[in-house]
């Protein structure tokens, strides 16, 4: 067995770019993939496999739940999909149940590896993975809202001819609809973004606060319109898979934007919700109660509202 080695649970196109974009990185030595349709995760394990020569080494292969043993990583990506006039919450249950059949043989096969949940409505199943499995909450952890604060970023650089790494700005709470941006800590450089804005020199031509407001409704709705034009999302949470990898494999201590179990924060406690938190080869070490202004608090606890009745609905 090689080490680092990581084991993605699904083979649909979340799971497969995933597996792409982490060969590509080098960051796992052994990738092997989990699948309801082996033959399936066979077919793409060849795949990938005829493209090691030009990566850095890496075995990927094809199994079952007894050839993850001794991962240091199990990402879920596996869910059952909406089937015509199907509630969300029915839906929801479907892939709890769905959970409650992959989870238990993860904990079998592979009980130290610290596991990353990508499969949605994310923030429920990672809560329900983390009281299914009975795994410390600092080894449970959703992919949340790192993909939204990554499209929150692109879009403030391609309106501010910025560099998307130099932005440090969130997208927090919920992924999903209740989701919100924390504009009281975005910067460039450094510089906050309103400080930011009176210093540009297009600032007489923009409308500062609408632009802002524009900016979000295109985060916000970026999934929407993405499924509209090709009928799924993937790329971007694929890539995003690979830097909570990486932060994880390469102990960095890296602040990344993820779904963590909230303990007494606003008032909120015992629900998945996304809040920057120090990441490393333990898993979650700390999660920043940020301090946010009034607005973003209200949000945060509305966001924690819903998905608080979610939990409900579903049983938890």
């Amino acid at each position: 067995m090689l080490k680092p080695k990581v084991s993605i649970i699904g083979c649909g196109n979340v799971g497969m770019r995933y597996a792409y974009a982490l060969m590509i990185k080098g960051n796992a030595r052994e990738i092997t993939l989990v699948d309801y349709d082996i033959k399936k995760a066979e077919g793409e394990a060849m795949d990938l496999s005829h493209g090691a020569p030009y990566t850095n080494p890496v075995n990927v292969v094809a199994g079952t739940y007894k050839d993850i043993s001794g991962s240091d990583l199990v990402v879920i990506t596996a869910g059952k999909k909406q089937k015509p006039g199907q509630t969300r919450v029915d839906l929801l249950k479907d892939n709890i149940d769905l959970f409650k059949s992959i989870i238990p043989e993860i904990i079998k096969y592979a009980p130290d590896a610290i596991l990353v949940i990508a499969s949605n409505p994310v923030d429920i199943l990672t809560y329900a993975a983390y009281k299914i499995s009975g795994k410390k909450s600092s080894k449970v952890i959703g992919s949340g809202t790192l993909l939204d604060s990554a499209r929150f970023r692109y879009e403030i650089a391609r309106h501010c001819n910025i560099d998307s790494r130099s932005i440090h700005a969130y997208i927090l709470g919920e992924h999903g609809d209740s989701e919100f941006p924390v504009w009281s800590k975005a910067t460039l450089g450094g510089v906050n973004i309103d400080s930011y804005c009176m210093l540009c020199n297009n600032k007489s031509d923009c409308d500062h606060k609408a632009k802002l407001d524009e900016i979000f409704i295109n985060v916000k709705n970026s999934a929407y319109k993405i499924i509209e034009k090709k009928g799924e999302t993937s790329y971007g949470i694929g890539l995003a898979l690979v830097r909570i990898t990486q932060a994880i494999l390469q102990n960095e201590n890296a602040v990344l934007p993820v779904s963590v179990l909230i303990e007494d924060f606003c008032g909120v406690e015992d629900v998945y919700l996304s809040l920057p938190s120090v990441i490393n080869a333990e898993g979650i070490r700390q999660v920043q109660k940020i301090e946010f202004n009034e607005i973003e608090k209200k949000s945060f606890v509305e966001s924690a509202t819903v998905l608080k009745q979610l939990l409900k609905e579903v049983g938890f």
